[in-house]
């Protein structure tokens, strides 16, 4: 069974501080019955509805007119998927979210030594906060990819109410600052543009998503939730992350070597390689459709406070 001591693998950066916000740390979010698709990202033979509409910012506008309001307590959880050949050999995309605070080398050391392809998503935050570890992942650029989680992990939510305990952005003007600022540090840190964007939650309102993709980046869903927000024992992420099929995109932490979460990441990424699974950056693989599925947003979410594991 996996261990979830940290101790062999020391962690690299500052301690995890949840009052600057980190991920979230809570379980899943309860899903209301069957999610229902309010819009896709390219052309739907369901909704007829124009990737360039949703440039246009007239997503909300054409929502009802095609039959799929959208609750104005509605947040949009994206999926993606890869679309590798059906000749080519089987492969998922690990994502690891970065945060805030350290890194989690029990990881970071297993992509390293099995020479697995990752896309990290880390937040201007974590970029300036973890110089070590930021320059062993710019040493194997084939290997890894990083990509834009934000300024300060504010997620891509309009209104007041906190999202599994974080305060969102709030407005179209903080969702902006949070991609730009985000995008920034990476670029000043000697990093190529990102293409791809994911928002602390990885939830959004649908206008934060048509603006997110109006300034360039593409938001990244997900298929396969690995760990929860790092809140999952070992075990059950190993287990997870063993059975993930071809074209899975996988989402994990890579901030909180505190957490035993950690190393069930590690021992599922070697589990499904000796399986034979390849693995892929997400920017170098061509990937499916992407749908939003609309969660609604509980009262109780209002009230949520962040916890450091469940």
């Amino acid at each position: 069974m996996p261990s979830g001591s940290a101790a062999s693998s020391p962690a690299i950066g500052p301690p995890f501080d949840a009052g600057r916000g980190g991920c979230y740390g809570g379980p899943a979010l309860p899903k209301p019955g069957a999610l229902r698709i309010v819009c896709r990202h390219c052309l739907s033979p369901r909704a007829g509805l124009p990737r360039r509409a949703l440039l246009a910012g007239l997503l909300p506008a054409l929502l009802p007119a095609a039959g799929l309001a959208c609750p104005a307590d509605a947040l949009l959880e994206p999926s993606l998927r890869l679309a590798l050949p059906a000749t080519a050999p089987r492969g998922v995309a690990l994502t690891l979210d970065a945060c805030d605070g350290r890194t989690d080398m029990r990881i970071l050391e297993t992509l390293l030594r099995l020479e697995v392809p990752a896309t990290v998503f880390a937040t201007a935050r974590w970029v300036q906060g973890n110089a070590a570890a930021l320059a062993l992942l710019r040493a194997h650029p084939a290997l890894f990819s990083l990509q834009n989680h934000g300024a300060r992990h504010l997620p891509a939510v309009l209104g007041p109410g906190r999202v599994y305990g974080l305060a969102p952005a709030g407005t179209l003007a903080a969702v902006q600052a949070e991609v730009a600022g985000g995008a920034a540090a990476l670029v000043e840190a000697g990093l190529p543009p990102p293409r791809w964007y994911r928002g602390a939650t990885a939830l959004y309102s649908p206008e934060a998503v048509t603006l997110i993709e109006a300034m360039g980046q593409r938001v990244a869903g997900f298929s396969l939730n690995a760990d929860e927000g790092a809140s999952l024992p070992a075990a059950a992420v190993a287990r997870r992350i063993g059975a993930a099929r071809g074209n899975e995109v996988i989402i994990a932490h890579l901030n909180h070597p505190e957490r035993p979460s950690g190393a069930g990441v590690a021992a599922g990424v070697a589990a499904l390689r000796a399986a034979g699974m390849g693995f892929v950056r997400l920017d170098a693989a061509p990937v499916a459709a992407e749908e939003c599925r609309s969660r609604h947003r509980p009262q109780f979410l209002a009230a949520m406070r962040h916890r450091p594991g469940a």
